[in-house]
């Protein structure tokens, strides 16, 4: 049933939820996260929360049907034919005039329900999808998704069949969606249950870690707790990042085969692993290492062939980050020790760069308003121009670097960011730029540990895999310092082999502190390491 109010909607939240089992290195696609357990998003855990309510339904599921909520119709609501025990609804939400359709997927367990609200984002240009809520469910949450506006996985909703920006349809996927999915979400929780949730919480990867923080500054009354994996918040600059080596390649007239890529990052790994004293195959802090790919001219990377100096001076310029043709700072690169064929891939025969998907269409259909653009005509002097239209054009709307949180701080929100040293796609260090900045705007370093937490995992790739233990619980964490006042000092991270047993452990320090190795015990349990200023 759709209705048309003048009455504010319910401000609500929105979360991404994880797999409930940890991934295994390998497993997740190396875009957005990759889908896992039907969703997006890293591993946390399986140990729920102990529930917070015991109520029962004051209506039937079928009964939210009814439920009039301002510009939504209510399509389907039905108990889950496979589990008896869980209400799903999927609705409609549209801005009049512009005739936009948001598609909203909320799930509520129809007993057992923790009073708790989980929402659920997406990765890439993707918001979000229907089996995100899966995992949320089995853990007694009520939980929401949403497409944002639009299906699939392009960025061609950006511009309209008159070949127009579509501006609602970019709001809708920068944060009106994920917005409107909490509001509807919370509103039928407490529809059902005559009660809303005690507690909300976030937690997500990549778009979805961008969606969490933009809800804190955005709509900071939305969250009690946000949990933000490898953070797209700086989305006009890092998706510009994302064609930089393929450009320089493109230019250069020489495109870098995958080992060659390969090989160059085992090699800042061999030179650098040794720096935290312990020998395990992942550089602890990249920030200090310092290998030259010029070490590299000369050496054979074995089918691929020898490196060349043409090949040292662009990887090079992958780890240095995208420069004006002045030489002047940009933005970051990828650490040394991350895959370089995250971005920069070059495949085919003849070998050409290939140019990263979102990046690509980023300039099709958000910067050119070409469907046909051929990226491969980008000079660096294009280059530069297009990096100043994206910052410039989208900064504001898609962009979600603004380090003021004064309101969810003064709400209680508590904020726990990671972010995995070697991602392959989106740049650590840009994450630590906004925290830093986040210090300076909130009162300083300690001011700010009270409400938002950095954490950084050496050898974790994007949101989850690589050779580095990867981070689990973070949910479990964060309800802990919401609703328990236990901060986090450190994250609990592990490597597992395929049978899911615990290989290797260790604390991932709160930023700025390191994992240090006491000298003594084995070196892949956390109990041996200690978080130090320094190694």
């Amino acid at each position: 049933m759709r209705t048309n109010g003048i009455m504010s909607r319910i401000l609500g939240m929105a979360l991404l939820i994880a797999a409930l089992a940890p991934v295994s290195q390998g497993q997740r696609g190396a875009r957005g996260g990759g889908p896992a357990a039907g969703g997006f998003g890293p591993p946390l855990g399986t140990t729920p929360k102990a529930a917070i309510a015991n109520a029962m339904p004051l209506r039937s599921c079928e009964s939210l049907a009814m439920v009039a909520l301002p510009n939504t119709t209510i399509e389907s609501a039905a108990v889950d034919p496979n589990n008896l025990g869980i209400c799903r609804v999927t609705a409609i939400t549209t801005h009049p005039p512009e005739g936009d359709k948001v598609t909203i997927w909320i799930g509520i367990p129809t007993s057992n329900w923790n009073g708790r609200f989980l929402g659920t984002g997406g990765g890439g240009f993707v918001g979000g999808s229907a089996g995100g809520i899966n995992p949320a469910l089995a853990l007694g949450y009520a939980s929401g998704a949403t497409d944002t506006g639009h299906a699939g996985g392009s960025g061609s909703f950006a511009m309209d069949a008159t070949g127009h920006l579509n501006w609602q349809a970019i709001r809708d996927n920068a944060h009106v969606g994920i917005h409107e999915m909490t509001v509807t979400g919370k509103a039928l929780t407490q529809a059902l249950y005559g009660a809303a949730p005690r507690y909300s919480y976030f937690n997500g990867c990549s778009t979805g870690g961008r969606q969490g923080l933009m809800e804190a500054q955005r709509y900071p009354q939305d969250y009690n707790g946000i949990v933000a994996g490898a953070p797209a918040i700086n989305w006009p600059k890092l998706i510009m990042q994302s064609l930089w080596g393929s450009v320089q390649m493109n230019v250069a007239g020489d495109p870098i085969p995958s080992c060659k890529l390969a090989a160059a990052a085992a090699a800042a790994v061999a030179a650098c692993d040794a720096i935290d004293g312990v020998k395990d195959g992942v550089i602890e802090d990249p920030k200090r290492c310092a290998y030259d790919p010029k070490e590299l001219i000369g050496t054979s990377a074995g089918e691929c062939g020898v490196f060349t100096e043409a090949d040292a001076k662009i990887i090079r310029q992958l780890w240095d980050g995208p420069r004006r043709e002045d030489g002047s700072f940009l933005w970051y690169g990828q650490t040394r020790g991350a895959d370089l064929n995250g971005v920069a891939a070059s495949r085919g025969t003849p070998l050409k760069p290939q140019g990263f998907p979102f990046a690509v269409d980023w300039l099709k259909y958000w910067l050119t308003l070409n469907a046909q653009f051929d990226w491969t005509t980008v000079t660096p002097a294009i280059y530069e121009h297009f990096w100043d239209q994206s910052v410039e054009q989208y900064g504001i709307v898609i962009g979600t670097d603004n380090p003021d949180l004064t309101a969810f701080r003064d709400r209680g929100g508590k904020a726990i960011i990671w972010h995995g040293w070697a991602d392959q796609l989106i740049s650590a260090e840009g994450t630590m730029d906004y925290y830093k900045r986040v210090q300076q705007q909130m009162g300083g370093a300690e001011k700010t540990s009270q409400f938002a937490r950095l954490f950084l995992a050496p050898g974790v790739a994007h949101c989850a895999g690589g050779a580095g233990p990867n981070p689990y619980g973070q949910l479990d964490t964060l309800l802990s310092w919401v609703e328990d006042g236990a901060a986090p000092t450190a994250l609990t991270a592990a490597r597992r082999d395929q049978a899911g047993a615990i290989t290797r452990s260790r604390p991932l320090c709160q930023y700025p502190l390191v994992a240090k190795y006491k000298g003594t015990g084995s070196t892949d349990e956390a109990a041996n390491f200690v978080c130090s200023t320094g190694f």
